[in-house]
Order: C-alpha cells, then sequence, then structure tokens
C-alpha cells in the first residue's frame, strides 16, 4: 500500500485527485492539506473520502514529518519549492509529484507524459513534473509530427475555466465570460515554453478561456517540409497512439464534449490541403483529468511500480 499525502486539495484537481485515489486499492491518502479548509471531512469536496480524513493546515516542515510514501503538490505556480525543499531535507526518498510549472524546466526531474516520453524512464522516479493541460494536449497534436515540421506549430487553445482555478479573477468570473471568448497570454504562454522545450520544435501558441466549466480543445496549425497525404498523416498518428490506452483517434473532429469527464484525450480530424504541405489536428481532453489529476496518478503508479490505469480507466 502506498501511502500518499496531498497538499493543495481545495482545487478542482485536488477533488479528482482524491476521487481517483479512492478509487484505488494499492494507493491510501493518509493526509489533505487546505488551510481554508482545515478540519471539515475531505467527503465534503470528494464524497468518494473516507468518512474519516479530515483537512489539515500543514506547513512545508509538517508534510516532509508526515512520512508518506508519497507527496501531491497541486499548488498555484511558485508555491512549490518550500515544500520540495522540507522533504527533501527530511525524507528524501518520498516520490513528489508537482502539478505546478515550477519544475517542468529542470532536467534533474522527470517530465511524465508517459504516452509520449515512455513509461520506462518513470519507473523509480522520485522527483516528477506533471506537464500543463494545454501542454499535454497540444503535444499530443504535434509528438508524431514534430519530424515533418517546416516551421513553427501554431496552436490555437480553448480552456474550460475551471484552468483559472479557484483564486478569483476575470478568467474564472462567470459573469465576465457570459456570451464571451477571452483571449489571454498572447505571446510567452507558460505553456508555448513548456512545448517548444520537450517537442524540440517551436510552438506558438495563443490561449482563450470561455464560459463552460472544465473541457480543452486544442487546434495545431503543421506546415510540414514534404508532401502528407491525409493517409499518411492518420498512419503517424495510428503508429504512435494505436497501443495507448487512454489515446483515442477519431476521423471526425474533437469538441469540447468529446473531452469532457473522460480520462484520456480524443485526437484527430485529420484535415490536410490539396497540396499535402499543411495540416490540422484537433486534440481534445478534460484539463481536470487526463490534463492534470489523471496524469498525475498514472505517473505516481508508474514511478511506484503499481498498476497505471487503476482507478482510472
Amino acid at each position: 500500500m502506498l501511502t500518499v499525502g496531498l497538499v493543495g486539495a481545495r482545487g478542482h484537481t485536488g477533488k479528482e485527485l482524491v476521487a481517483i485515489l479512492s478509487r484505488r486499492d494499492d494507493m491510501r491518502l493518509v493526509f489533505a492539506s487546505s488551510r481554508a479548509m482545515a478540519g471539515e471531512p475531505v467527503s465534503n469536496l470528494a464524497a468518494q473520502a473516507r468518512g474519516d480524513l479530515m483537512f489539515e493546515a500543514m506547513g512545508p516542515e509538517d508534510i516532509a514529518a508526515r512520512g508518506a510514501d508519497a507527496v501531491i503538490l497541486a499548488l498555484p505556480n511558485g508555491e512549490a519549492a518550500p515544500y520540495v525543499a522540507a522533504i527533501e531535507a527530511a525524507a528524501p526518498g518520498t516520490i513528489l509529484v508537482d502539478l505546478s510549472a515550477d519544475y517542468r524546466f529542470d532536467d534533474s526531474w522527470t517530465y511524465g507524459l508517459p504516452e509520449l516520453y515512455g513509461r520506462e524512464r518513470l519507473k523509480g522516479a522520485t522527483r516528477i513534473s506533471n506537464p500543463g493541460c494545454y501542454a499535454t494536449a497540444g503535444q499530443l497534436c504535434v509528438h508524431p509530427v514534430r519530424d515533418l515540421l517546416a516551421g513553427p506549430a501554431h496552436l490555437f487553445g480553448v480552456s474550460g475555466y475551471s484552468g483559472a482555478g479557484t483564486t478569483p479573477s476575470r478568467k474564472n468570473d462567470v459573469e465576465a465570460l457570459k456570451d464571451n471568448l477571452m483571449p489571454y497570454s498572447l505571446t510567452g504562454h507558460m505553456h508555448e515554453r513548456e512545448m517548444t522545450r520537450h517537442l524540440g520544435r517551436t510552438v506558438c501558441f495563443t490561449p482563450h478561456v470561455a464560459p463552460f466549466f472544465r473541457g480543452i480543445v486544442v487546434t495545431a496549425q503543421l506546415k510540414f517540409s514534404s508532401q502528407c497525404s491525409r493517409e499518411m498523416l492518420k498512419g503517424r498518428f495510428e503508429k504512435a497512439y494505436g497501443g495507448q490506452r487512454l489515446i483515442r483517434l477519431s476521423d471526425t473532429i474533437p469538441e469540447i464534449r468529446d473531452g469532457q469527464n473522460t480520462p484520456g484525450a480524443v485526437v484527430g480530424g485529420w484535415s490536410v490541403d490539396k497540396n499535402d504541405f499543411y495540416a490540422v489536428v484537433v486534440c481534445a481532453l478534460d484539463n481536470l483529468l487526463k490534463g492534470a489529476a489523471v496524469q498525475a496518478v498514472q505517473n505516481l503508479a508508474l514511478a511506484a511500480g503499481l498498476d497505471e490505469f487503476s482507478g482510472i480507466a
């Protein structure tokens, strides 16, 4: 039984993590840290949680002293470092899975997107950076054809407002979003740099937030250096993802609803222009699941040598 602690449990992703961990018989959630909900039953957030599990207000040293086999950090960007430092000082063998962007550019951490960068490299890993939600969808669109690209991959992304977290802002204000589509971070978005780094190809990405709660669609515009027919394009993706349990390929264009509340991703559309040098591929996934909680549990399970899909699919 792998004992797991969760830091930043009150957020949308925290709720999904509690639910997934509660469905597994080889992992046990032993504490959930949230100052805002301290003293409340975790089941108030996620009904699947054990009735005796309570939210606790815990600092970095408190987390490190609890001695869990693994800790999942579901904190905003920029807040992970004190927890990492405390755990490395007191219990360096603890498996850490960080859902923020803080360690996605750190070569000493394992970047965990199993379907693209392999499962073997995650076995025994103790420092795992979880990819971003947009970055997961975007890389799924580009990775199988990255060697064909003649220039930057251009990605247009739309996400539900749960991606903006629980801290009030214009990007999760339902009144501001009503009948609206809100572009933001027009250049230099964190996920743009993340995708460029891990794909080894330049990515240009513009995110948008819409008035639905959950789900992501990324539309990738791809220009090739040599001709690539629709059959060749589809074949590339079938070869890359045909055996992947959480990735479904679709001849029709994936939509938000195709990815919502599902543990994996849908990739497809397969549109190629008449000259075969330009293509468009679309990915839909749930930003809270494959874009966050599902992927974190996949990575943790692989690191610990446990069933990757238990509690997930």
